[in-house]
């Protein structure tokens, strides 16, 4: 079965069982007075219209590229469940106001055998529903799906706090309904927000998955003219849909054909072993003549990494011919000022090689590292 069929028979499930939870909680509130569970009902429609909005963007996102969108409308699942959160939110403050108007005007509920059987029931299968919505979101890499699936389990969470406010109830006939339904609202508040953050954070773009990364890294090592990978860069147009580029260190006796035949090669083998698209590949040359370009190398990287958050030299290259140096200094983000790092360690450089022209690049740490 496809993804996208996966997604949306999942989410199909999940709308039946909501509709028929929220129907009987609807008739269980109603007759007993229990706010509780009316909003807990309530927060059943909401979750079927999560699923309605998860079919709907896993729908439009399986279109196929075009000229106004080439890599595909993938990132239509962030936006899915950025409003999945934001249905989440509305359900919660609904549900705030309610229970505070409860709290003002209270009323006392009638609990019943039945009423405390089906609430029983529903907490159960809400709890198994949303193991299931986040096994099979994290399976398809359905951010949607997984947020539903958190929130489902939640919900079984919030049915289990009615029984006990029901308990409560029944042995000492202490009404503490609309308090629990205000509980209740701030929970669905706080889960809304949390589902935002992380859906936002995924459209501002994250730092990619490091499994992900050092599986590229190492497939690019395995070629034996590649002494080193740097600067990889991938970029997410949905779950399944990498597209990246990246530095590879070459010997500078490669001629241009040598490197187009390798770059190619690359490409193939990352695309047909990771799936990740890699739409550039640049290069770094490597010293391979006889001379002082290793011992220089070495001193500047010792110069260099004695700087404090320096991660990283490479892509270093000496001519001494043209009395040149280049190398690109990565610079870790926790620095106070990054670019005074960058200039601090050039100028040390500089210093210790004045007859050379030096051309530094301060680079990022964007990728596998943790």
């Amino acid at each position: 079965m496809t993804r996208e069929k996966t997604i949306i028979r999942t989410s199909v499930i999940g709308i039946g069982v909501n509709v028929l939870l929220a129907v009987f909680k609807l008739i269980v509130g109603s007759i007993s007075g229990s706010i509780a569970i009316v909003l807990d009902a309530v927060n059943n429609l909401s979750d079927s219209l999560s699923s309605i909005v998860t079919i709907i963007g896993t729908k439009l996102a399986g279109k196929r590229p075009d000229k106004t969108h080439p890599f595909g409308y993938g990132r239509v699942e962030y936006l899915t469940a950025t409003v999945i959160s934001v249905i989440i939110l509305y359900a919660g403050f609904t549900s705030l106001i309610e229970s505070v108007k409860k709290i003002i005007n209270p009323t006392e509920p009638e609990y019943t055998n039945v009423t405390l059987i089906i609430v029983a029931v529903a907490v159960i299968i809400k709890f198994l529903l949303g193991r299931y919505f986040v096994r099979v979101g994290k399976e398809v890499k359905a951010s949607s799906l997984v947020a539903s699936g958190k929130d489902a389990s939640l919900d079984a969470l919030v049915s289990l706090t009615t029984l006990i406010a029901a308990a409560i109830f029944i042995l000492w006939h202490v009404s503490i309904e609309a308090y629990l339904g205000a509980i209740i609202a701030l929970l669905l508040i706080r889960s809304g927000f949390q589902m935002l953050k992380e859906t936002l954070s995924q459209i501002l773009g994250e730092r990619p998955d490091r499994e992900k990364a050092l599986e590229v890294k190492g497939l690019v090592e395995t070629f034996p003219e590649v002494s080193g990978v740097f600067d990889l860069v991938l970029h997410s147009y949905g779950p399944d849909s990498l597209v990246g580029s990246l530095h590879i260190e070459v010997p500078d006796t490669m001629t241009a054909d040598d490197i187009d035949r390798l770059e190619r090669e690359i490409a193939e083998k990352v695309y047909n072993e990771s799936s990740v698209i890699l739409t550039g590949i640049s290069v770094y040359a490597k010293n391979t003549a006889e001379g002082t370009a290793a011992q220089i190398r070495d001193d500047i990287y010792r110069r260099v990494m004695a700087h404090k958050y320096v991660l990283q030299l490479h892509g270093f290259y000496c001519s001494e011919e043209e009395k040149l140096i280049r190398f690109d200094v990565v610079v870790d983000f926790a620095a106070p000022d990054r670019g005074a790092v960058f200039k601090e360690a050039v100028a040390d450089v500089q210093a210790a090689y004045p007859e050379y022209r030096i051309v530094a690049i301060p680079d990022a740490d964007v990728s596998d590292r943790e």
